[in-house]
Formats: structure tokens, sequence, C-alpha cells
């Protein structure tokens, strides 16, 4: 809570540095995605994430979730300004580790002004800090990331077995009606994990596979938008599944999208009106008295998948960092009836409509 309060009261005591608000960079079609460079930060854009999904297995064969998220956001301060106390980009952190043995989410959070080598986003490659918390990529493309949370501690390595996975057109990733509600944005899917998990002073040795994110964009999102509905899954044949939907305030559909690839890297998109989402159980939170269609059916094409969660308590409050509070788990899934993989389903806007 002590990084909330810190940096109000540096938005409020450095007033002065606030004059006309930025111009942030366009999100474009058409941009060809540079990597490394794009595996960096980009401080030009309003927002971006790194954000790790995955499940592991312990040595006793229990089977856990895990995610790392870590966002940095512009403020409205003067870009310009040179004092190295001016709070022009924030490193916000999200930790949490799903265990059907504790039957809830544990899950931590950090947020501070970028600054003092204490918290970055570096550009040209992944290296993003926040204290004792990290991920940073090797130039062998294997990432490093340690967390170091109030319940838990994480430290992995994460080895690509795949190529980048470039989302929407080449990297350019529709999320509304308007050509301008967009990201640039990629995926690594089937991340090999190895490392340990300590709780209570126990370190555990853990395997798995994991699910990387990296987008960026300077756009809202549409201002009828409540939230949105997104899973991943590396599957069990080698192929990869990305999906979601933007839901509007008035229960309908913004818009929606997904892409498959299968193990061979071929890609098959879907346009809005070939990706559906159906709820078909929700589970009922007693701490924010929110229902979340935790057992989803999602229809891509022709093909229909069959959503469950690991358990159904996996709500993650980030009011004290990010502002929202969401549910974000560990999932099965089926394809067509029959068994196809894991993976992590997002739901967003369901306590209260996203603040945008």
């Amino acid at each position: 809570m002590r990084y909330l309060w810190i940096l109000l009261g540096w938005l409020i005591l450095q007033g002065s540095l606030f004059s006309a608000p930025p111009q942030f960079a366009p999100v474009l079609p058409g941009k060809i995605l540079d990597f490394p460079q794009d595996a960096g930060a980009h401080p030009d854009y309003r927002i971006e994430w790194w954000y790790v999904t995955g499940w592991l297995e312990t040595p006793a064969g229990k089977p856990l979730g895990f995610q790392i998220t870590f966002f940095r956001v512009a403020t409205q301060a003067d870009q310009d300004n040179p004092s190295h106390f001016a709070p022009k980009q924030l490193i916000v952190a999200h930790a949490a580790l799903s265990d059907p043995a504790i039957g809830k989410l544990q899950h931590d959070q950090k947020v501070v002004r970028e600054g003092f080598d204490l918290a970055y986003a570096r550009t040209g490659d992944t290296d993003v800090r926040l204290d004792d918390w990290f991920l940073v990529r090797e130039a062998d493309g294997r990432y490093h990331t340690q967390i170091e949370a109030e319940d838990f501690t994480l430290a992995f390595s994460l080895t690509p077995s795949q190529p980048l996975m470039l989302q929407g057109e080449n990297g350019f990733s529709r999320k509304g009606p308007r050509m301008e509600q967009a990201s640039y944005y990629y995926s690594e899917p089937h991340l090999q994990v190895n490392g340990t998990i300590s709780r209570q002073g126990k370190a555990m040795p853990v395997t798995g596979s994991a699910w990387l994110d990296r987008e960026w964009s300077s756009e809202y999102l549409d201002p009828d938008a409540a939230g949105w509905d997104w899973i991943s899954s590396s599957l069990d044949d080698g192929s990869a599944l990305m999906a979601f939907q933007i839901r509007g305030k008035d229960g309908g559909t913004i818009w929606a999208h997904a892409i498959l690839r299968d193990a061979s890297g071929q890609i098959r998109t879907f346009a809005p009106d070939q990706v559906s989402f159906h709820p078909e159980r929700t589970w009922h939170s007693t701490r924010t008295q929110t229902d979340y269609p935790v057992a989803t059916r999602i229809r891509t094409g022709e093909t229909e998948w069959q959503i469950t969660p690991l358990m159904d308590d996996q709500e993650l409050d980030s009011r004290r960092s990010s502002g929202a509070v969401y549910w974000e788990g560990a999932v099965t899934l089926t394809r067509d009836g029959k068994p196809a993989g894991r993976g992590y389903m997002e739901l967003t806007g369901y306590v209260k409509p996203l603040s945008m």
C-alpha cells in the first residue's frame, strides 16, 4: 500500500511538472515488428505489458497455475522534464499463484514510479524491474524471472520451444470497430518452465509450460466497453490458441478475435463474427458480490472449446496498483469434447465497467 501513497504524494507535490497532455505514438497498421528491439520497452506509447501465465507441476504431480505481469504506464507528466524525480513513467507488477490445495488465489502487487535503477522498463530487449521483482530476456531468447511476493517466491527460467506468434494482422491487433482501437501484440506460447516455488521458507522444484504476451498501445478501448474475456492455451498437440471478446456495457459484444496456430506453424485467424463466448456456469465471489462465468464455451469457426477452471476462486484484487478487480486463472480446454490442453483465462469488467 505504501507505494500507492508515495505515488499520489509525488503527483500532488510535482503538480508544476504537468503541462499540456503528452502526445503518444499511434498504433498503425503495416508496422513490421523488429526483434529483439520490440521485446523491450516502448516509452513513446501510453501503456504496455509483459504478461506470463502458465501451468506448473510439483514433484508429487500436483498442478499449479501462475501469473506474472509487469506494466509500464506513461503518466500525464511532461515527458521532457529533466528532473529525476518527475513521475513520467509508472512500473506496476502483479504476481499470483493458483493452488487447489489452498482453494483461493494467492497474489501480490506493487506500483512505483520509474527511476534510480530501482524500477524500470528498458528499451532494446526485455529488462523490467520493480525492486526485487524482475523479468529479463537473454540473447538466446530465454527469460529469467524472480518474484518475492508476500506469501511465495517464484524463480523461473522460461525457454522458448516455438517461434514468436504475431497476433492480429502481423502484430497489429484490432480491439474495436475503429481502426485506431488497436495495439501491437505478439505472443510466445509453449515456453518451457523450470525453477522453484518457495513458501514458508521451503523451496520446491517445479516444471511446466507458459505463455508470454507482449502488448503496447496508446489508445483506450471503445467508450461503450465494459471489459473483456480473454483466453490463451498452449495445446497438447503443439498448437496455440488465443481468443478474446470486448464486451459492451449493454451486454453485447463490441469486438472479438481468435487465432489458432498449429504445430507446423500454419495460422488461421477468425473474424469477429466467427468468435463467440457462451457462459455455462458462474462462480459467485462473496468478497465483491460478483458473478464470473468461470466455465465457458467458446466457438471459433466450426470448432467448439469447453473451458473449465482449475479452481473457481481465482479472483485478483489489484485496487492497490492498477485499480481493478478481475478473475484471472488457470483453465483446461476440450476441443469438440476431447481433452485439448491447458491455458489461462482473464475476465475483466464484471465487478464494474473498467475505467477507460
